[in-house]
């Protein structure tokens, strides 16, 4: 059995961020729970079998009760499919600004590097030029 530890990738910056802010908010931690719950095919399973319990055993007329409890469910689930959304939107949204802030840093060494490299060359062109050949 290999013991070895797996390496693992390191995160983005704006994952870590996330993460972080995620875990300190309780009411992200609770919407993230039933968003992963409900994402779920136990959740499909337990509806499956709570609404065919309902329909056959529960109530002789199960339609008027159920048709107001799966509505609301379906309210409060596409609550949480917004909340989900929304949270994705503004880790998207910190990563291009890091993204963006990285790619203009390295732009700006790479600029600053063929300058550096340009003076070099004038200067070596320039001693080349100013001495006389042997």
């Amino acid at each position: 059995m290999d013991t070895t530890p797996k390496k693992t990738k390191p995160h983005h910056p704006a994952v870590l961020a996330q993460e972080a802010q995620r875990a300190a908010d309780i009411q992200v931690r609770i919407a993230d729970a039933i968003t992963s719950y409900a994402g779920s095919m136990p959740f499909v399973y337990v509806h499956i079998v709570v609404f065919a319990v309902w329909m056959i055993f529960l109530e002789s007329k199960p339609w008027p009760m159920l048709t107001l409890v799966v509505s609301l469910e379906a309210i409060f689930l596409s609550t949480f499919v917004m909340i989900g959304q929304n949270r994705q939107a503004t880790f998207q949204q910190a990563k291009a600004d890091h993204d963006f802030n990285a790619q203009e840093l390295e732009l700006k060494t790479n600029t600053d590097i063929t300058r550096q490299i340009h003076s070099l060359t004038k200067e070596l062109h320039q001693r080349l030029v100013d001495q006389p050949h042997s």
